[in-house]
């Protein structure tokens, strides 16, 4: 398992990547589109960033994965959307948007987990190196972004 250090370091990377390329290298990984996901640190209160990929996109819901590589243990990301959901994401190096991140519950998780592992099998393999269930997050616009009018 990547240590917490590896994990930033390759996170760092890769958003200079997608940086430096202006979205042309780094917004695909595995076949899936890849995404910055920021969060407000539930202990420092300090933003978070990290490139997560999205095996699902219906509409204007995301589905991530928090498998941390099949780690043992959850990504810090997810302990801090759970405190706190409101998160913004830059889809493919597109521009950042304010997003609401919800936990699914596990019947909801179980339901998708297959659309997931058809989407990129690798999934399952990551489940299978640990004990824990591995969470699937959505994210999706603000209830008042959905409501608003159309102009």
């Amino acid at each position: 398992m990547p240590t917490d250090r590896q994990l930033k370091t390759l996170t760092t990377i890769h958003r200079t990547v997608i940086k430096i390329s202006g979205g042309i290298l780094g917004t695909t990984f595995k076949g899936m589109p890849t995404l910055t996901l920021t969060t407000i640190g539930r202990k420092s209160g300090r933003p978070h960033t990290v490139v997560l990929t999205a095996p699902i996109i219906d509409g204007d819901t995301i589905v991530i994965v928090a498998s941390r590589g099949g780690d043992p243990t959850n990504p810090a990301w997810l302990h801090n959307l759970r405190a706190n959901p409101a998160v913004q994401v830059s889809l493919e190096h597109g521009p950042k948007r304010p997003m609401t991140a919800r936990v699914l519950s596990p019947a909801e998780r179980d339901k998708l987990w297959p659309e997931v592992i058809a989407a990129h099998p690798g999934y399952a393999d990551y489940q299978k190196m640990t004990t824990r269930t591995i969470p699937l997050v959505t994210l999706k616009p603000p209830a008042d972004e959905i409501d608003a009018p159309s102009i």
